[in-house]
């Protein structure tokens, strides 16, 4: 069966899968690739797993070989060019007053390019920038503007629940987001806490939203009118996860509806 593994080319980065071959690389180690941009160093991010016809495209290349310890090396060297680029970068922005915050700096493997990442509200004239950059860089430069939900998967923290944000750690891809989601979840529809650190609606809402859907699919509508046998009544409350709501009679009694079928598979102790 074919294998592939997952490799990240920088921290928070997406990850790409390639074919192992005849090599067994451990999680954390360097392996040498060829990408569209050159030979680039990636770093082991999920090891050697089975292909995923639904996940893993068809044609998938194969890494050369495991990076040497001068590759590795020279990794660490490509990451202070940055850092220098970065701070040379910063003082040029501010010396001609634009409109722009440097987010990263990315600097390829083989020195062929470096890529200069902002944001911007809208669109800005760098060209003079663009000028000092390649003088003092002797490269390729280019500056390519992002959003502000790329800004927190390069920039990274921690989000409300305390955990390290999903974008800068495992996600590999942004999927939307919409306020129906946290709708369907009996999320309080707060801005401040149904949002990330980017602003934006946090990713985490879309983790769930096929199960909502699903559990909720014959469950009535909050302030639907039904009869029970103990009387008319209407929903006043959901309780997803356990498979039940609430009515409330017209004299006033509330009575608990429980349809069965509970998600938490015993641990929430129904």
């Amino acid at each position: 069966m074919e294998k592939v593994i997952g490799i990240r080319f920088r921290k928070g980065g997406k990850i790409y899968h390639f074919d192992p071959g005849e090599y067994s690389p451990k999680k954390d180690e360097y392996v040498i690739v060829n990408t569209e941009q050159g030979i680039g160093l990636g770093q082991v991010i999920e090891t050697p797993c089975s292909k995923d016809p639904r996940i893993h495209p068809r044609e998938i290349k194969k890494i050369e070989r495991m990076a040497s310890e001068d590759e590795i090396r020279q990794l660490f060297t490509n990451s202070e060019i940055e850092a220098d680029a970065k701070s040379f970068c910063l003082d040029k922005i501010a010396a001609h007053g634009l409109p722009m915050s440097l987010v990263d700096v990315e600097y390829f493997f083989d020195g062929s390019k470096i890529i200069f990442y902002f944001t911007a509200d809208g669109r800005v004239d760098f060209r003079e920038l663009l000028k000092d950059l390649v003088r003092r860089l002797r490269t390729r430069v280019e500056l390519r503007q992002i959003g502000i939900r790329n800004q927190a998967k390069m920039v990274g923290g921690l989000g409300g629940c305390g955990r390290p944000l999903c974008c800068a750690t495992f996600l590999k891809n942004f999927h939307a987001v919409s306020i129906r989601m946290a709708k369907e979840q009996n999320l309080s529809l707060n801005p401040a806490k149904i949002s990330g650190a980017c602003g934006r609606l946090m990713c985490c809402l879309q983790f769930e939203h096929e199960t909502y859907k699903e559990l909720k699919k014959d469950m009535p509508k909050m302030g639907k009118k039904v009869e029970l046998p103990e009387g008319k009544g209407k929903v006043v409350r959901q309780n997803v996860m356990s498979r039940s709501y609430t009515v409330q009679l017209e004299d006033g009694r509330e009575i608990d509806v429980d349809l069965g079928g509970c998600c938490c598979k015993g641990e929430c102790g129904e």
